[in-house]
């Protein structure tokens, strides 16, 4: 059995479904913190576990009898508390007998365990210690944080404004990270190493000439530092300071293919997927 943690979260669920396109229900677990709100995968034959990662006792049941587990990170931004809720569910997959586990790290995280890596690289050296199996998949930021519905608007406006200064982000989807996990997840050839994952290199001024493309309008774009507030000022900060071109082609190789474009990404933000 292949046991998916945090499995009603966006990239759990993704796995999980890709999963299904491979293994019988009966040999796909889920674990999460409310079971009722992942009642569509029960439905789907998906064997739904209660796993916390705040109760390590409900983490050791959820993860029993799994061949493979895929640790998706804890959501939790308190650092200390996030290190124990890890810390615990590597604690929680030995005691169970879990033959191997991929963690979904972040880039960065095995060469510096400073500020928002701290957590990661935690984890990532508790894996390694272990004994157990591993493969640690590095993920970037999700190209979704920038690719997103607001592209409809700035194509009504024909207006694209961003602060990344026009320098590469290296994001990549969702889909195609669930994707890469699922591989790991069913080839021992994964078995014992890291993965920096990263998308096509791509720009906002690249963004604007494919979002025109796609709409069939003129978009131009827009620099402008301060526009943006919150989580996405920061996202936009890392990019300005260059922070977010680092490129590697393991995507590219544990997928088997090449990452999704960025014009298939904006196509399938807004709904308009060419099929050509």
């Amino acid at each position: 059995m292949i046991v998916v943690s945090a499995a009603s979260g966006a990239l759990g669920r993704l796995v999980v479904e890709r999963l299904l396109t491979r293994l019988p229900a009966d040999q796909v677990g889920a674990a999460v913190r409310a079971p009722d709100r992942a009642a569509d995968l029960a439905a789907l034959g998906v064997d739904v576990r209660h796993g916390d990662y705040d109760d390590p006792a409900s983490l050791r049941s959820a993860f029993a009898g799994a061949r493979r587990l895929l640790l998706i990170s804890s959501p939790e931004l308190a650092p200390d508390r996030r290190i124990r809720q890890q810390l615990g569910a590597v604690e929680a997959a030995v005691a169970s007998g879990v033959r191997a586990v991929a963690y979904t790290s972040f880039l960065g995280a095995d060469r510096d365990g400073g500020g928002l890596n701290a957590a990661h690289h935690a984890t990532e050296r508790a894996i390694v210690d272990s004994g157990l199996g591993y493969t640690i998949l590095r993920h970037p930021f999700y190209t979704e944080a920038f690719v997103n519905a607001g592209l409809r608007a700035a194509a009504e406006a024909g207006r694209l404004v961003s602060g990344t200064g026009g320098r590469g982000l290296n994001t990549a989807l969702r889909t195609d990270l669930a994707e890469a996990a699922v591989n790991v997840l069913t080839d021992d050839d994964h078995l014992g190493r890291g993965y920096d994952l990263t998308g096509p290199l791509w720009t906002y001024p690249q963004l604007a000439r494919e979002l025109g493309d796609v709409t069939g309008t003129k978009v131009e774009y827009h620099e402008d530092a301060g526009a943006a507030t919150g989580p996405m000022a920061f996202l936009e900060g890392l990019a300005r300071a260059g922070a977010l071109e680092r490129q590697t082609d393991d995507l590219r190789r544990v997928l088997g293919r090449p990452p999704t474009s960025l014009r298939r990404a904006v196509q399938d933000a807004l709904g308009r997927v060419d099929s050509s």
